[in-house]
């Protein structure tokens, strides 16, 4: 981490040329004003595939003990960043496919130079490695920690957060309700790591979104298990960050749910019901869902300041930080 790595790996987070067709760079689906999502329920590329997966929040990724929705063996930012550039099922950004005419033009642009050239001790020259590690150091500066909630609780100010959404917090780190023995820590996301911390295991969750039979989720997207094939891993994924949440929708893995009332429905039920068609069954049944999913009763006004509370982890400050923000236009 350096301030002129961070500095050259804005510029490269926002830059097109990172793509096949210079229609698309990493921001174009971390989109600051929406938490660094893109509000699409899944992902497309820069070749219009889709992905299979919704664009999940960047907030506070340099903490998480595992990185994408179901992956436990990536945990280094740069070996994530790598992904989206060199995927070709489906092609994301497909900058692997340009790769050496675009190092050519990217090492000579001046705008780089001297960045290049003070980020790598001399080594004046970019590759796929360094462009991933000089991304992996901005998108380390992507903290938020300032909402109402953190106002609160970390700087005491009595008045930050409402009288419902102090309710509704009460009821969200409740025992009824359960919602932060998964979405634990100060990220609201489940395990955290930092330099210097114990070996952490990253967890994941089914929380009964679907049934297909037997436990079963849709073929294109069966969580964990398709790395362990371990059935009892089926359906599983990472715990998302609530952070900023009212901004990230659609919801869930494959942005399924619409609504943060949706979501609350889900979790109230304790698994999806899908009535007809190819995803029809009874989530609330799967014989792999976590059992703390198990249901709970709220009462309408009690929705409201659990609502209340969630919208209460917005960060106005984080999605208008000229820090984080597009250099090729604002700079």
């Amino acid at each position: 981490m350096s301030a002129a790595k961070v500095a050259l790996g804005r510029r490269l987070f926002y830059d097109v040329r990172l793509s096949l067709n210079r229609s698309m760079s990493c921001g174009s689906c971390h989109r600051q004003q929406l938490a660094f999502t893109d509000g699409r329920r899944r992902a497309i590329g820069a070749t219009g595939q889709s992905h299979r997966r919704n664009t999940p929040t960047l907030a506070n990724v340099a903490y998480a003990a595992s990185l994408g929705w179901a992956n436990s063996e990536i945990h280094r930012l740069a070996d994530q960043h790598l992904i989206p550039m060199t995927n070709r099922n489906p092609i994301e950004l497909g900058f692997d496919q340009v790769l050496d005419a675009r190092l050519i033009e990217l090492n000579a642009d001046p705008i780089y130079r001297a960045l290049i050239a003070s980020s790598f001790d001399g080594r004046a020259n970019l590759d796929l490695d360094r462009i991933a590690q000089a991304i992996a150091s901005f998108v380390r500066t992507l903290i938020s920690g300032n909402s109402a909630f953190d106002r609160l609780l970390y700087f005491d100010e009595r008045k930050a957060m409402s009288a419902p959404a102090i309710r509704g917090m009460k009821l969200f780190f409740s025992e009824r309700l359960g919602c932060a023995e998964c979405h634990a820590s100060f990220a609201l996301s489940g395990p955290v790591t930092f330099e210097g911390a114990p070996a952490t295991a990253p967890v994941f969750h089914n929380t009964g979104l679907y049934d297909l039979g037997a436990g079963s989720y849709p073929r294109d997207d069966t969580g964990l298990f398709e790395l362990t094939n371990s059935r009892e891993d089926m359906g599983s994924f990472r715990a998302p960050s609530l952070r900023n949440i009212e901004l990230t929708a659609p919801y869930m893995h494959d942005g399924s749910i619409e609504t943060l009332e949706g979501v609350i429905e889900h979790y109230e039920r304790g698994g999806r019901l899908i009535a007809s068609g190819p995803h029809a069954g009874d989530g609330s049944m799967n014989r792999y869902k976590r059992s703390r999913v198990g249901g709970f009763e709220l009462g309408g006004e009690e929705k409201s300041e659990l609502l209340a509370f969630l919208r209460a982890l917005t960060d106005v400050q984080f999605i208008a930080d000229p820090r984080f923000a597009d250099p090729w236009v604002y700079d």
